[in-house]
């Protein structure tokens, strides 16, 4: 008996700044966890093409990605075990991007968070709603979908704010699937509530945007100096504090055991000095962060070494990535010419030809279906559906009990007969 393939996760990060606290411990610690499962295949990838959406400066970058990849190495990645790549160095992926984008309705685009955020902005601001909005921009989410589905992802960890993202991969995939036949494998959005959203220095998530971020590797002494500016309450040493809403417990928090958690929350309790506390945040993370800190300035200090790990992982990554965009490719009809004879090609195609129902989204958003003949001519149209379930639903009613389940689910196309859609539809009953 074979056992199960293993489960194949995908995370990567846009190589726009420096990882922070925030970053390690809501992504890159729990990814190089879940990298040592066994039922688990994990793909980490650094996103330099999403960076271009953000970013136009070239120098940055590339520091950018030699530091988040230096700092996934040194808290304990291993590329032996999993596959480590750059965005860039896989041309399948935006290869996918464009085939994905020939079947992606453009009202999905419209409703994308992104989007929508910058159309927003500008009006409330009296610009045009397009201003300053590139292409990258809004086809962003496409090029995402490329990253997942090249791959054929089972699971992506995201936040909240990025399960959008998840949902119309699966609607490309469902969309690519429904006219070239089942290639892509829909993916699930992983949302861990329980994973830490760290707040910054100034109470707000810690963000490159707020710039109140303390750098993951920042020097020993200059983490100290920042865990030192966090703002805190007025609250004398005596006075017991809250630890619900306070900044630098949620930070303690999330680097601390349960124990040692507990043992904080009673110093809160007692009124312990804010001086006492910030002291206790930077031994607690430093105890963590100091062998990585030492690894990462190695890395940084050997950037070829970085560089040969990425060449490796991209070679491990494009011996699936090729064959299956070859596949893809196939499928949508990007072929030699002299692979199929002409006339062989066309009766193949006759003899093959069925009666066949389509579902699709439309701008709207909505799910619809139509049916068509052998010839392709087209004999029903359905109204628009809530979800491709319901859809699926009335497809699976027309076939079993034929005309009775065509009321309000779809109507005839004029100039088709009862006896036609009959005959047609008594075709799935057989």
């Amino acid at each position: 008996m074979t056992s199960p393939s293993p489960t194949r996760f995908l995370t990567g990060i846009t190589t726009t700044g420096t990882p922070h606290l925030g970053n390690f411990v809501g992504s890159i610690r729990p990814s190089v966890q879940a990298s040592f499962r066994d039922d688990v295949r994990s793909f980490y990838f650094l996103a330099d093409y999403h960076a271009l959406i953000k970013c136009d400066e070239p120098a940055r970058i590339q520091q950018s990605t030699l530091e988040i990849a230096a700092s996934w190495l040194a808290a304990g990645l291993d590329p032996e075990r999993v596959t480590f790549y750059r965005q860039s160095d896989i041309p399948e992926i935006p290869e996918l991007t464009w085939l994905l984008t020939c079947v992606t309705g453009k009202g999905v685009l419209n409703r994308a968070h992104a989007y929508k955020a910058a159309v927003d902005k500008n009006e409330a601001a009296g610009n045009d709603p397009d201003a300053d909005v590139t292409a990258g921009l809004f086809m962003y989410p496409v090029l995402m979908g490329a990253d997942i589905l090249l791959f054929k992802t089972h699971k992506v960890p995201v936040g909240r704010d990025q399960a959008q993202h998840l949902e119309m991969a699966r609607d490309m995939a469902q969309r690519y699937n429904h006219l070239y036949g089942e290639h892509l494998v829909l993916p699930e959005a992983v949302i861990e509530d329980s994973v830490a959203l760290l707040p910054g220095l100034d109470g707000r998530k810690m963000s490159k945007s707020y710039d109140n971020t303390i750098p993951l590797f920042t020097p020993r002494e200059q983490m100290r100096k920042l865990i030192a500016g966090i703002v805190t309450d007025s609250r004398a040493p005596g006075e017991p504090k809250e630890a619900e809403g306070s900044a630098l417990f949620q930070i303690y928090q999330a680097f601390a055991s349960a124990e040692e958690t507990e043992a904080l929350r009673k110093a809160y309790a007692e009124g312990i000095a804010w001086g006492d506390a910030k002291q206790m945040l930077f031994e607690r993370i430093d105890r963590e962060i100091a062998p990585m800190r030492e690894r990462y300035h190695a890395l940084m200090a050997d950037p070829g070494r970085i560089e040969a790990i990425l060449q490796a992982g991209a070679r491990k990554a494009r011996a699936e990535a090729t064959p299956f965009m070859a596949e893809l490719r196939r499928a949508v009809g990007l072929r030699k010419l002299d692979s199929l004879p002409a006339a062989a090609g066309k009766a193949k195609a006759a003899k093959s030809a069925t009666p066949a129902f389509k579902q699709y989204r439309e701008k709207d958003g909505l799910f619809y279906f139509k049916l068509q003949d052998a010839d392709a001519r087209l004999l029903l149209q359905s109204r628009g559906f809530e979800s491709p379930r319901e859809a699926a639903l009335a497809i699976a009613a027309l076939q079993k009990d034929g005309l009775e389940a065509l009321p309000g689910q779809a109507q005839a196309l004029p100039g088709v007969t009862e006896d036609e859609l009959t005959a047609v539809l008594r075709f799935f009953a057989d």
